[in-house]
C-alpha cells in the first residue's frame, strides 16, 4: 500500500472512532437523564399499613381434668388413679368429645417435715386428660367427670370453630387491605398527589387469638352436687394486618 492510501485509511478510522465515541457519549448523556427518572419515579411511593379485627363466637371449650390420689404405696396410689382415670375417660367418650387425650401421669412421694427431720408419709398419682366440647355443654360434663372421679380441672380456654376461624381470617384481611387504601387516599389528597398502582403488598398475619385460661382449680364432688358449674365461653378475636407500597 502506498504511502497516500495508508494516510488516507488511517484518518478514516481515526474519524470513524471519534464517531463512535461521539454516539457513546450522546447515548449516555440521554441515557442518565432518563434512568434518574426511572429511579425517581419508582421512588415515588407511600407505604401504608392496615388493620383488620374481628370478633367471632368462641362456641368450643378446651378442658384439661386431673385425677390426683395419695396413698400409703406406690402401687396403691397408682393403681386408684388409674381406676378413677379410666372412670372418667370413659364418661367422655360416651358424651362424643373431641381431641381427647392423656396430657400427663405423674407419680411422686410425699414427704412430712417435723423438727427439720423429713419423713416419708406416701405417694401422690396424677392423671390429666384434655378434650374439647361444646361451650354449652361443658358445665354440666364437668359435674359429671367430678362424680366419676376427677378431683382437678387444670384449666379451661375457649375458642372458635376452624370454620369460623377461616371465614373471621378473610373478613379481618379484607377489612386491613382496605384501611390501608383508605390512609392512602386521605394522604394523597392532603398532598394533591394522584393514587397510582399498588407496586407492592406484605400479609403480615392472620392470627386467631384465643380468649385467656381460666384459673385451675380443685373440684369437689360435695360441693358441685348441688349446682351446674356456669361456663361462659366469650369471644375470640381474629386479627389481620396488611402493608401497602403504592405509587404515585
Amino acid at each position: 500500500m502506498n504511502k497516500p492510501a495508508w494516510l488516507g485509511s488511517r484518518l478514516l478510522t481515526e474519524n470513524l472512532w471519534k464517531t463512535l465515541s461521539l454516539s457513546v457519549l450522546v447515548c449516555l448523556t440521554f441515557t442518565q437523564p432518563v434512568l434518574a427518572q426511572e429511579k425517581q419515579r419508582m421512588l415515588r411511593t407511600l407505604t401504608v399499613t392496615g388493620r383488620g379485627v374481628e370478633a367471632i363466637p368462641a362456641t368450643l371449650a378446651q378442658v384439661v381434668l386431673g385425677v390426683e390420689v395419695q396413698a400409703k404405696t406406690a402401687q396403691e396410689a397408682q393403681q386408684e388413679a388409674a381406676r378413677r382415670s379410666s372412670a372418667v375417660v370413659a364418661l367422655l367418650k360416651t358424651r362424643n368429645v373431641e381431641k381427647l387425650q392423656t396430657t400427663g401421669v405423674t407419680l411422686n412421694p410425699v414427704y412430712s417435715y417435723k423438727d427439720n427431720i423429713q419423713r416419708l408419709t406416701g405417694y401422690s398419682a396424677n392423671n390429666t386428660v384434655s378434650f374439647r366440647i361444646g361451650t354449652e355443654k361443658a358445665g354440666s360434663l364437668l359435674d359429671e367427670a367430678v362424680k366419676a372421679g376427677a378431683t382437678q380441672i387444670n384449666g379451661i380456654s375457649f375458642v372458635a370453630t376452624d370454620e369460623a376461624i377461616a371465614q373471621a381470617q378473610k373478613q379481618a384481611l379484607k377489612e386491613a387491605t382496605q384501611e390501608a387504601q383508605q390512609q392512602a387516599d386521605a394522604v394523597f389528597g392532603a398532598l394533591g398527589f394522584q393514587r397510582k398502582e399498588v407496586v407492592s403488598i406484605q400479609v403480615n398475619g392472620a392470627n386467631a387469638t384465643p380468649p385467656p385460661p381460666r384459673p385451675m382449680f380443685r373440684a369437689e364432688a360435695a360441693k358441685v352436687a348441688d349446682a351446674s358449674t356456669p361456663v361462659e365461653g366469650g369471644e375470640q378475636q381474629v386479627e389481620a394486618s396488611v402493608t401497602l407500597e403504592i405509587s404515585y
